[in-house]
């Protein structure tokens, strides 16, 4: 690929520093020193001209997910564990002890859960076999024993060596006893993961004096809130609340949780990228034009079979990354796939293509692919890259509330604001001062205050897929 780059017009600073002062000439057309002692005066375009089109990036989670509000200081829920045993350790091929277990999912060490009797299909060096444990549980919790059923000993089997702690993966697929033998005494309890998530409290505030109220601007304005007219007081009190709109959008998606030592005062919450790249898979260079892209695809539809397999898949993608999958799909006969069934578009195509989306189908999973403006704008993410899109999955999953006590069908993706009886912090705005209708205190300005207390939920994020 040729090395292509592009030069053009500097973007405008997107909110001036004085942006409260009204009647700066960096917020009205100065006249004046374009010449008023000039014989006639100027032409003079009384419509602000929409430079950037619709500059609001908002609209991400209105699309995914759904509002519900808390009482509390944080959400608690529950995720299934594997149904299925499986690890991945070392082992000793001359006695079979198997040792240093860790968990197949996070790699962390734990206590395994195999009882003396179970079969195992294993590998080791490449070489899979059978086995049965012969010392699990019972024994010990930090190691068991394997006997394989083709040879006397694991370093007997062709290919494998004699050499001390080689990697074995391994998992559970039945047991077998000898006649006349005690049941399998040991029990495993079903296992689950609790994740906690806190909501943030997000602020934004707008100020004009008295006087600027009353002053009339040159230019017709109009903004995405739908906001107009020749006062341009109206037209910066409306892009704060769409500013703000954004802003809660964007702290649910890109949000951390704060190190105590580095930030004070702060807990943070956990955002949809955050949590993809705690919980979830994060996938690098998947997306790249300079290689099979189908074939890097299919290994993702292989990470995929290895978690929940759900079979609606929504990806939302930055511009590059559409085109690669566009070319990728150019090579691809839609018939011969199978086409794709539109399901959570209620099986309307034209609902999803109204939606912005199209969709495809690959092996037994169903996409529906859209851009993301967040990722292209050239004042959010589209500035300073690091994402390429990501992959979420449509539909609900069931977890246990620990509120409601009971299994509860929630979107996988959903935001919780806190709210009660008292007051609800979904979405506060109010007036202060003495302008524009409120009479709160003596000063000679009007304030428009805003206030959101919340956070995002990502259930079964081992589903999900960062693109970078």
């Amino acid at each position: 690929m040729a090395n292509v780059s592009f030069t053009g017009p500097a973007a405008a600073g997107i909110v001036s520093p004085a942006y409260s002062k009204m009647t700066l000439s960096s917020n009205y057309l100065d006249i004046q020193n374009n010449g008023w002692a000039q014989q006639y005066l100027p032409e003079l375009y009384e419509q602000e001209v929409d430079r950037y089109g619709n500059r609001t990036i908002s609209g991400f989670l209105a699309m995914l997910s759904a509002e519900m509000p808390m009482q509390s200081d944080q959400v608690i829920w529950s995720e299934q564990g594997r149904l299925h045993l499986a690890y991945n350790a070392q082992i000793n091929p001359v006695t079979g002890v198997v040792d240093t277990i860790t968990n197949v999912d996070s790699g962390a060490s734990e206590a395994h859960a195999v009882r003396k009797g179970s079969t195992v299909v294993a590998v080791v060096n490449g070489v899979v076999f059978k086995a049965l444990v012969t010392a699990g549980i019972e024994a010990s919790t930090s190691t068991l024993t394997i006997k394989p059923y083709g040879a006397e000993n694991v370093d007997d089997l062709a290919g494998i060596a004699v050499d001390d702690n080689q990697v074995i993966k391994f998992f559970v697929y039945g047991s077998e006893f000898a006649k006349g033998t005690e049941a399998m005494t040991e029990s495993i309890e079903p296992s689950f993961k609790t994740f906690t998530n806190r909501p943030m409290i997000i602020k934004d505030h707008f100020e004009v004096s008295g006087s600027d109220t009353a002053q009339i601007g040159w230019i017709e304005v109009a903004g995405e809130s739908g906001q107009g007219g020749y006062l341009w007081y109206l037209k910066s009190a409306g892009d704060t609340r769409t500013r703000f709109n954004d802003y809660l959008e964007m702290s649910m998606v890109e949000a951390e949780k704060a190190d105590a030592a580095s930030v004070v005062g702060v807990e943070g919450t956990e955002g949809l990228f955050s949590a993809i790249e705690n919980r979830g898979i994060v996938a690098t260079n998947l997306v790249d034009a300079a290689t099979d892209a189908l074939a890097d695809f299919d290994s993702l539809l292989a990470e995929l079979d290895k978690q929940g397999a759900i079979e609606e898949n929504m990806l939302f993608l930055n511009r590059a990354s559409n085109l690669v999958f566009d070319d990728m799909l150019a090579n691809i006969s839609v018939g011969s796939q199978g086409g794709t069934a539109y399901g959570v578009f209620e099986n309307s195509e034209d609902m999803a293509l109204n939606l912005g989306f199209s969709g495809f189908r690959r092996g037994s999973y169903d996409f529906y692919k859209t851009d993301w403006k967040y990722l292209n704008d050239a004042s959010t993410r589209g500035h300073v890259g690091g994402v390429q899109g990501v992959l979420i999955p449509a539909g609900t999953s069931s977890v246990y509330d620990q509120m409601v006590g009971s299994n509860v069908r929630r979107p996988f993706l959903h935001v919780r604001y806190r709210a009660g009886q008292a007051d609800d912090r979904k979405l506060k705005s109010w007036v202060t001062g003495s302008v524009g209708g409120a009479v709160t205190s003596s000063i000679d300005k009007m304030e428009i205050h805003y206030l959101s207390e919340r956070c995002l939920v990502v259930q079964a994020a081992n589903n999900f897929v960062l693109l970078k």
